[in-house]
């Protein structure tokens, strides 16, 4: 893949997503969604899992991305999602988008139902109606990724969230980014080392940005985490957590892969 076609590949899927929240609205109005928010599953607290003394594990569950092609072949993400908890992860990521990740919003209800830790719906939010769909689909969390979404729609999709009880990691790269994010009163803060418009790692943007994220904001380091050693890097950096996707999905033993980011011991 030549690096002119993967800077498109972010505006591919944000193009798709737009198609999809169109399609999506017609079938289900927002006044439906808004009615099914009644029967949706108890929030968890998704920041307060990430607080206390170490650093946590946010494990995720995706079947393919853009960069890595299919990652793991008949995932379950159930089966998964259970043994990073038996391994220590504080949380469970679940990436929904279908059509460059291969994952389905059914699943935040599956994953949701089968562990006690918050999950969040990981996906590309461009609309408050996507929101609703994720609360009401059990997500206790959301991804807001800064290098989609102006100003205004961060702090819109922000409000929104918080209005549901909906916890908010805004995803950012950049400098501007994370200045934006503190703008819209972001409250948890995930530096992503990997460039969406690239896919090149650069473990330095971990170094680089933490200092601008101010205290009382949760920071969360994301992408080109593989070993125990780099999750003591960032522990040294101050973060508050880890979220590890790749690593873990194609582990031959995930519950391992897992202990062993978080540093714990087998009984």
């Amino acid at each position: 893949m030549g690096r002119a076609e993967r800077r498109g590949i972010l505006e591919e899927i944000v193009a798709s997503k737009r198609r999809e929240i169109i399609e999506a609205r017609k079938r289900r109005p927002l006044a439906l969604l808004q009615e099914a928010i009644a029967g949706a599953p108890a929030l968890r607290d998704f920041p307060g899992a990430l607080r206390g003394e170490g650093i946590h594990l946010i494990a995720e569950i995706k079947a393919a991305s853009p960069s890595g092609g299919v990652l793991r072949e008949h995932l379950d993400p159930v089966a998964l999602a259970t043994a990073y908890v038996r391994g220590g992860a504080a949380a469970i990521s679940v990436v929904t988008e279908k059509w460059y990740f291969r994952g389905a919003p059914e699943d935040i209800s599956r994953v949701k139902r089968a562990v006690p830790v918050p999950v969040l719906c990981k996906d590309f939010l461009l609309d408050p109606y996507q929101v609703y769909e994720a609360r009401v689909l059990g997500a206790d969390a959301v991804l807001l990724i800064a290098a989609i979404l102006s100003i205004e729609e961060l702090t819109e999709l922000l409000a929104a969230s918080s209005a549901l009880g909906l916890a908010s990691l805004v995803e950012v790269h950049t400098e501007e980014e994370v200045g934006r994010a503190i703008q819209a009163g972001a409250r948890v803060i995930g530096v992503n080392c990997r460039d969406l418009r690239t896919f090149a790692v650069d473990p330095q943007v971990a170094a680089r940005l933490r200092p601008l994220i101010p205290p009382g904001v949760l920071a969360v380091a994301e992408s080109g985490v593989r070993t125990r050693q780099d999750v003591e890097r960032l522990k040294a950096l101050e973060y508050h957590a880890v979220l590890v996707g790749t690593t873990l999905v194609t582990s031959a033993d995930p519950e391992a892969k897992a202990r062993e980011l978080v540093g714990k011991q087998f009984p």
